[in-house]
């Protein structure tokens, strides 16, 4: 049972007038950026070019963006405690009393009927039933497994392969099996290093035990073993994914000479978590430079390699 008295009485006194960015801060509009998985199946078929493919492919976008929004609302009614402690999430609304526990699962509540009925209304039974488990196991997550170690991490990257699989969905196409192998090894990746920003920021067992239990038993030397053999494999499956000869729409092959942005992407990655700056990969990508810039940079060739022969054709350069 999800508790809703009110936050404690010391945030409660130093709450003012709640404002219209407190509830934008509720949703975590930052934290939607990791919905734009669901373009990689559309991507990658090739869909993104028809106005039919790309709209449908946004629809899924802002139906995935609701429903974790409605997600974030009930983690942090749960967690407004906990996050008090916390060096940056005692700044969430609900943890610093701004917004009450009841007002934010009642948001929570409209959210996710409003996804659902997006996606129901226009992309079919297959997509709303891919958002409601999306739904279901985050809420689990947040509920009691995000307590559970390793388990926490392998459901953060389940969440992603269902986006992506929602994305192919979306658009009418089969979700490739190399899709869901390098999602998922990659988010392993980016779930551990995460582990490993918030212990660094916490410092002290009592802090990390105070703040998530599960911290305690992520051990940096634990942490650093997880993220190195999570970035072996994600690297490797890409690899294996460049040289497979079965059918695909474009040549995949020149996705091989990606090979050094990706490495640059995830060793730096990896660096940027021993910091102890950043809460997350969130954070990561959309403040250090460097990273955001590879990513980018991956993102523009490997769309120049898979639709080259598509913007060579229209402009009459292919019969």
């Amino acid at each position: 049972m999800i508790d809703t008295t009110p936050t404690t009485h010391a945030a409660a006194t130093t709450r003012t007038s709640t404002s219209a960015m407190d509830y934008l801060h509720l949703l975590r509009p930052t934290q939607w950026v990791k919905n734009v998985v669901v373009f990689a199946g559309p991507a990658a078929a090739k869909q993104l070019f028809y106005v039919d493919g790309l709209w449908r492919s946004v629809a899924a976008f802002v139906s995935f963006c609701l429903a974790a929004s409605a997600v974030y609302a009930i983690n942090d009614t749960m967690d407004r405690r906990a996050d008090a402690r916390h060096p940056t999430k005692r700044l969430r609304p609900v943890a610093r009393g701004a917004i009450q526990p009841v007002t934010a699962l009642m948001i929570a509540c409209g959210l996710i009927a409003i996804s659902l009925g997006l996606a129901g209304w226009l992309l079919g039974r297959g997509v709303v039933m891919i958002v409601g488990a999306y739904f279901v196991l985050t809420l689990a997550y947040s509920l009691g497994l995000k307590h559970r170690i390793l388990l926490d991490v392998i459901i953060i990257a389940t969440g992603f392969v269902l986006r992506a699989w929602a994305g192919s969905q979306a658009v009418g196409v089969a979700t490739s099996e190399w899709l869901v192998a390098c999602m998922f090894t990659l988010c392993l990746f980016l779930g551990f290093g995460k582990r490993r920003c918030e212990v660094t920021m916490l410092g002290s067992d009592e802090e990390a035990l105070g703040h998530r239990p599960t911290l305690v038993r992520y051990t940096p030397d634990l942490l650093n073993h997880l993220i190195t053999v999570s970035a072996g494999i994600a690297v490797i499956t890409f690899l294996l994914y460049t040289m497979d000869k079965g059918p695909s729409p474009f040549d995949k092959h020149l996705m091989f000479y990606t090979l050094p942005i990706v490495f640059y992407g995830v060793f730096r990655y990896a660096m940027i978590t021993e910091l102890g700056i950043f809460a997350g990969p969130t954070e990561i990508i959309l403040k250090d430079a460097g990273l955001r810039l590879s990513i980018l940079l991956w993102a523009a060739v490997a769309l120049g390699i898979v639709y080259v022969e598509d913007v060579l054709r229209a402009v009459g350069l292919r019969p």
